[in-house]
This record gives C-alpha cells, sequence and structure tokens, in this order.
C-alpha cells in the first residue's frame, strides 16, 4: 500500500478495501535516504483507530539496496540505508522488513553470498536493540541477482552471526520465474517440501500471492493478477487451503490503479479458493 501523505494513510488504503495483511515501504522506495520519521508520525500510525484491523502489517525494503554491491559507494550506501529502513520500521513496530539479498554483478554466486552475509553483519551489528529482523525474499535471478534458489537463503541464514534476526518472504512469480513447478497442487505441494527440507518453514513469515506474466524458468521477474498469468489457480488454491499457511499474512504484488479495484478484485479471487 501506498504510504503518500504519511505512513498512517496505508492503514486507511488498506482498510477500506477490507484487507487483513498489509505491506508498506517505510520510505520513497526509489531513493536512497529520507529525513527521520517525526514522533507525530510514528504515533498517527501507531495509534490509528483502524489499525487494529489489520492483523499483520510489515514492510519492504528499497530496491535499491544491493548488499552484494561490489562498488564501494554503492554498498556503503546499501549498508546505510538497510540500516536506516530497519530503524523506521523497529519505530512503527513492524515485525520485519522484507529484503531482497543482492546481486553479485559478475564477482559469482559463492562471493556475493559470502558478500551478503558479511553485510547482514554489519548492519545487524549497528543496531543490537532492534527488534524487526529481516526476511530475505526469494527471487527471480534476474540477472545477476542471488535468491533464486533455496540454498543461497538457506547458506545466508545459516553463516549469519544472528540468524535470529533473519528470517524468510516467498513470493509465488519468484520462484515460478526462478524455475521452480507450480502449475499443479501437486508440483506446489513439492515445491514447498523442497523449500522446507533446505531452508526450513519455521523461517517462512510471510508469502507474496503474485501470478506471474513470464514462462517458468524465465528469470524475469513481471507480476500478474491472480490467474491471469502462466502460473494459473492451482498453486494459489493449495496455498489458501493448506493449513500450514493459514496464519501466515499473504499480499499482492500485482499491479493497481488508484481506487485500488485490482486489489479488491484479486483478494476476492483468493478468498474464493479456500
Amino acid at each position: 500500500m501506498s504510504i503518500g501523505g504519511g505512513v498512517h494513510r496505508a492503514i486507511e488504503r488498506s482498510c477500506s478495501i477490507k484487507c487483513t495483511a498489509m505491506q508498506i515501504f517505510v520510505k520513497n522506495n526509489m531513493q536512497w535516504f529520507a529525513r527521520p520519521l517525526q514522533r507525530e508520525e510514528i504515533s498517527a500510525f501507531l495509534d490509528h483507530t483502524q489499525r487494529a484491523e489489520l492483523h499483520s502489517v510489515f514492510a519492504h525494503a528499497n530496491y535499491l539496496i544491493n548488499l552484494a554491491a561490489t562498488n564501494p559507494q554503492f554498498h556503503a550506501n546499501s549498508l546505510r540505508a538497510l540500516s536506516e529502513e530497519l530503524v523506521r520500521a523497529d519505530q512503527l513496530e513492524l515485525p520485519f522488513l522484507v529484503l531482497h539479498p543482492g546481486a553479485h554483478v559478475g564477482a559469482g554466486e559463492e562471493a556475493g553470498l559470502v558478500k551478503i552475509v558479511g553485510s547482514i553483519n554489519h548492519v545487524l551489528a549497528g543496531l543490537p536493540k532492534a527488534k524487526t529482523r529481516i526476511a530475505l525474499e526469494t527471487t527471480a535471478g534476474q540477472g545477476s541477482c542471488l535468491g533464486h534458489r533455496f540454498e543461497h537463503l538457506a547458506y545466508i541464514i545459516a553463516n549469519v552471526r544472528k540468524p535470529g534476526r533473519l528470517c524468510v518472504c516467498l513470493d509465488t512469480a519468484h520462484v515460478f520465474a526462478a524455475g521452480y513447478e507450480l502449475a499443479t497442487e501437486k508440483a506446489t505441494k513439492r515445491m514447498f517440501a523442497e523449500f522446507d527440507r533446505i531452508v526450513g518453514l519455521e523461517h517462512l513469515v510471510a508469502l507474496h500471492l503474485n501470478d506471474s506474466k513470464t514462462v517458468r524458468g524465465s528469470r524475469v521477474d513481471r507480476h500478474e493478477h491472480i490467474g491471469k498469468g502462466q502460473i494459473g489457480l492451482e498453486a494459489f488454491r493449495f496455498i489458501m487451503r493448506d493449513r500450514r499457511f493459514r496464519k501466515i499474512p499473504k499480499v499482492l504484488e500485482t499491479p493497481k490503479g488508484k481506487e485500488l479495484k485490482e486489489d479488491m478484485e484479486n483478494m476476492q479471487t483468493l478468498r474464493s479458493l479456500r
């Protein structure tokens, strides 16, 4: 949901279409830095009369951050930006901040993963009291982006100094574009079994429910409305009916207009699958 007009406005937008879970950016998602949140802004969000209508609220980090960046200035900006966004999310009492792990930019997967681990250690060491966790997101593997294999996420969690401060967000469009099979209920069940074996379902804290405009294994990240893309409805039916995911927040990152009509249609489709 957009935070235009203030972070508290996102609550009103979500409640206006009867959402029960909401994801926001804690600042402009295409800018490195922003002025600190003012006390009044934090209070307007935390004390909003409709806040209790949302069972889950969490944040997504800005898209510029790359913890595996090879350019020194870009890497320094990424560390600072992630630190500042974790502070903002913590001030808003959000449980986790969803983050794309990073892109190795030609350095290779192994070097990229090692750099991501070091970057996370650096950021978390500087915020010892922050309660907001980092939720590593599965990616489509576009370009040199890491996180398109479950093994990447497992490696990061296993090697950081504070693994308890990490968790995982799984995006259906991303795992499909990365090559995992989701066309049938059986295939989707198998994908989650593989995720559980490699990463562990105990780490899963959120689901991004998006259909994919691109075919399986394309490594291209393009979201589509539920049931209108290459994934189809079977995977979403499985997710909506599986008891293991009942209390895991599910959010849409599908195309939308100002009236949020598309969000309402996608939510209706998902809820009908239950």
